[in-house]
């Protein structure tokens, strides 16, 4: 047969876990959130993403509003099974169902919880801290939640998809694949936490790469156990994916399996056409920076002043902080140039 004639199946679900569903701290919630509008408007509210619930000690999540009335049966099961849950929408385009977390009720069986997948998967957790810990309880959770999920709504007929982002959800593709293993579970990493390790120590990754021993510079770097649960999940996955050719090297020489696929992060073109409809909106918000900028100098600037805003994680290499500063530098030794406000 002939790839043309093979009949592409829906599935009945698909469930999408990353620790920044509902939770902004990166580019994979841009990625996520970007997509979640086609992925709703083909799927419904059978297109679940799930997220950790941290912020429910401190306020209200910005991004997420509660629902008492979805799936409100199955909570009430759920919530008798003894996890721990809130299931609303992400405020987001497309509004898709969200489930947030709360994997803290896990803490106190970490130690079994980790006994058991070095046993069932030589998962070394051993030198794991608090930053390892935490988001492979989430992980976990997660996974106990899409577990409960199938149980309760589905059969043995119904085909799903669970979709894990990076090493912070592996755990959720080991608890798939221990107690659910009719889970299509998919496995992405953006960055293998090895190599970003390397790289924002300053050292040339790809010069290494062909020399390294994995698991020994891991120790070295002071990431093993988060090497080792990426390491696990990028195995143990029946789709093991990530987002360019050259972290796909990456993965091969480091993980020691190669992606099946290459999904190149996009974005829905939607947004760009919003973008010019709230025009006024981007005037405002020049004219804001602008003042500030004029606050914290002490110094009057011109209307047409040039505003250069960087943000992202503190990874001074691997975000290009040092490349912006060295290139900051070379603009002041050009005399004659409209100011620029980084």
């Amino acid at each position: 047969m002939i790839m043309s004639e093979k009949k592409i199946k829906q599935p009945d679900y698909i469930f999408e876990t990353a620790w920044e569903v509902c939770n902004k701290t990166g580019g994979i919630h841009t990625m996520i959130s970007s997509k979640a509008r086609i992925l709703a408007e083909n799927l419904y509210d059978q297109y679940i993403v799930i997220g950790p619930d941290v912020w429910k000690e401190t306020h209200r999540n910005p991004e997420f509003v509660e629902d008492q009335y979805l799936f409100r049966s199955w909570r009430e099961h759920a919530a008798s099974q003894g996890l721990h849950f809130r299931v609303g929408r992400w405020q987001v385009p497309g509004n898709p169902v969200a489930i947030l977390v709360d994997f803290t009720p896990l803490f106190g069986q970490k130690n079994e919880i980790f006994k058991d997948y070095w046993d069932k998967f030589e998962l070394n957790s051993l030198s794991g801290q608090w930053d390892y810990t935490e988001p492979a309880l989430f992980g976990y959770a997660a996974g106990q939640v899409i577990e409960s999920f199938y149980h309760y709504y589905m059969t043995a007929g119904d085909h799903f998809i669970a979709h894990f982002h990076e090493w912070l959800t592996g755990t959720g593709i080991l608890y798939l694949k221990d107690r659910v293993p009719q889970a299509s579970a998919v496995f992405t990493t953006h960055a293998t936490i090895l190599g970003r390790s390397i790289a924002g120590s300053g050292q040339d990754l790809y010069s290494l790469e062909n020399e390294i021993d994995p698991e020994a510079k891991a120790a070295k770097m002071g990431v093993a156990s988060k090497f080792s649960l990426e390491k696990m999940a990028a195995r143990h996955a029946d789709i093991f994916t990530t987002v360019s050719d050259a972290t796909a090297g990456e993965c091969k020489k480091l993980l020691g399996r190669e992606p099946d696929l290459i999904t190149p992060n996009g974005f829905d073109k939607q947004l760009l056409d919003a973008g010019k409809e709230n025009a006024g909106i981007r005037v405002k918000s020049r004219q804001r920076l602008l003042s500030v900028a004029k606050g914290l100098l002490n110094t009057d600037l011109p209307e047409d002043s040039f505003l250069l805003l960087h943000s992202g994680r503190y990874e001074f290499h691997n975000k290009g902080t040092d490349v912006l500063i060295d290139a900051l530098g070379e603009l002041n030794k050009q005399p004659g140039k409209k100011p620029v406000v980084a």
